[in-house]
């Protein structure tokens, strides 16, 4: 199904701004729904002969829907659409006429103009029109509780056909709550309650108010209600703001190990302030699974700190037990497992400062290529750069990859680069830090170099890790190897990490190793995406 935009670009001449209008009412029209006890639709006209399509479509939660089927794409003229006219042409709220029937079920329609203010605060010309239908099939006498509902949804609407709402959003909020449900309040110009929902006095008496609210000041009342006087002044201000006719952001307040969030819209039909409407929730539950999500990752982040804090212990004892060796061969293995561990150990360094158990992994993948650089055990100035990115990894990812990159890069700088090279090649010197930038200038064969590449494919990770230094012995066979750096990348790519491994020449000489690692447990798409 289309979007709203793509409905009204497609078949309209409307502009960018007037799009944008009409999706901030479709984001916040669900309040007029709900009020309503009707379905919303929104109405572009598509030419000049009456005829109109539904662009977008809301159902309320408070009644029966008057459409079983999606309205969204139709294109309606002649009889059918002869209200949306009306008020589209003469600029006005329609609510004549007798019901009409949608297969067995009778509505009322009624058609509200949309339009959008300019610079300078006027009301514009009409770009759009809501039709609000009402299911009639379980007609009733109204509830006071309705009526209030009615009442308000008919301020609203005026408000619509004024240019006035929906109000401007503020950056980080959301349409999703407080809703009609919850809480309902309504003032008067004066700031005195005239109606509360049931709901709405069962939030505030969980914030220790037992009184009835009708009659009482709301902004005074959240002043006296609120456990830290700044709160309380914020949320009395946000009341008053409402009554002038603004729309202040969301608020919350606690009491008394309550939490009750509130949202202050303005009543203002034809531009006058009668008052205010206000949405309350009872979140007191949310926020404590809040806190508790919180503390969770603080523990996490501790645990994480903690394991590389003793990760590095152990390599700082490695360190040491090297030192008081004296086999070669002996000393070469225990600074091996150093650097094993302490790759392991950046790893949960990261995880330490990160609010989830995701790591950006090129900063990772920067300084262990560095420190491969310093600590091999070979005398020639090898380069390090990275092309392409990582992104984001999940941890378990994380913690074998980077093992795996440590052995490899180990590997082609030890391996690939003897000292007899050196002098047979004369290499420029290169750059002991590994920076991610494009191919360099000169010929790569010229300087000992080695390239870590990276690129996410269909939720596959494709890594290699490619030397030009003097490439593999002919007689090498990668799955016989009795080395231990290969057995251990080998064992972590084909068990930990699911993926696949191939040690080849390289395509200018020297070797390189191709990594495929499927992303299946990565973060969500849109976070890891580089």
């Amino acid at each position: 199904m289309s979007t709203l935009r793509d409905l009204a670009e497609e078949h309209t001449h409307l502009r960018p701004a007037d799009i944008d209008h009409l999706h901030r009412i479709a984001g916040d029209w669900q309040l007029l729904s709900d009020l309503s006890f009707a379905d919303l639709l929104l109405w572009v006209p598509v030419d000049a002969d009456g005829t109109f399509l539904c662009v977008a479509q809301v159902r309320p939660t408070t009644a029966p829907t008057a459409y079983q089927d999606d309205q969204v794409g139709r294109i309606v003229g002649g009889p059918e659409v002869a209200h949306l006219g009306v008020a589209y042409s003469q600029g006005r709220i329609w609510r004549e006429g007798d019901p009409v029937w949608y297969g067995d079920v009778p509505a009322r329609h009624e058609a509200i103009p949309v339009r959008l203010r300019t610079a300078e605060g006027e009301a514009g010309e009409v770009i759009a029109v809501v039709g609000r239908d009402t299911n009639l099939s379980t007609a009733r006498t109204p509830s006071q509780l309705e009526l209030n509902y009615l009442t308000t949804a008919d301020d609203l609407a005026q408000m619509i056909a004024d240019g006035t709402f929906p109000p401007p959003r503020h950056p980080g909020e959301t349409t999703s709550a407080p809703r009609v449900g919850d809480g309902l309040v309504r003032l008067d110009a004066g700031g005195k309650v005239t109606y509360a929902s049931p709901n709405a006095q069962s939030a505030y008496r969980r914030l220790g108010y037992a009184a009835h609210l009708v009659g009482e000041d709301l902004a005074a009342l959240h002043r006296r209600l609120a456990g830290d006087p700044l709160d309380g002044t914020e949320a009395s201000n946000g009341i008053l703001a409402a009554l002038r006719g603004e729309a202040p952001p969301r608020r919350e307040i606690d009491a008394r190990g309550a939490t009750m969030l509130t949202r202050a819209l303005p009543l203002m039909p034809a531009g006058v302030p009668i008052g205010a409407l206000v949405l309350v929730r009872d979140i007191t539950e949310v926020r404590r699974r809040d806190r508790a999500l919180i503390t969770k990752d603080a523990t996490i982040r501790e645990i994480h700190h903690r394991v590389k804090n003793n990760l590095q212990t152990v390599a700082a004892l490695l360190r040491l037990q090297a030192r008081r060796v004296a086999m070669p061969e002996a000393r070469v293995a225990l600074e091996e497992s150093v650097r094993r561990v302490a790759s392991i150990a950046l790893v949960h360094e990261t995880l330490s400062m990160s609010s989830d158990e995701a790591v950006e992994f090129d900063g990772i993948v920067d300084r262990v290529a560095s420190a491969a650089t310093e600590v091999a055990a070979t005398e020639v100035s090898v380069g390090m750069r990275r092309r392409g990115s990582f992104g984001v990894l999940p941890a378990e990812i994380a913690t074998s990859l980077v093992m795996v990159l440590n052995e490899l890069l180990l590997n082609a700088v030890e391996h690939g680069f003897p000292p007899a090279e050196e002098a047979e090649e004369a290499p420029v010197a290169a750059a002991s830090g590994m920076v991610p930038v494009a191919a360099p200038e000169v010929d790569p064969s010229l300087r000992p170099e080695v390239v870590v590449s990276a690129h996410r494919f269909r939720k596959m990770l494709h890594v290699s890790v490619t030397d030009n230094g003097r490439g593999l012995p002919p007689d090498f066979d990668a799955e016989q190897g009795s080395r231990l750096g290969l057995q251990i990348v080998r064992a972590l790519i084909t068990g930990e990490l699911r993926g696949t491994i191939e040690l080849r020449a390289g395509a200018n000489g020297g070797t390189e190793a191709v990594l495929v690692i499927p992303l299946a447990r990565s973060a969500p798409e849109g976070r890891s995406q580089p």
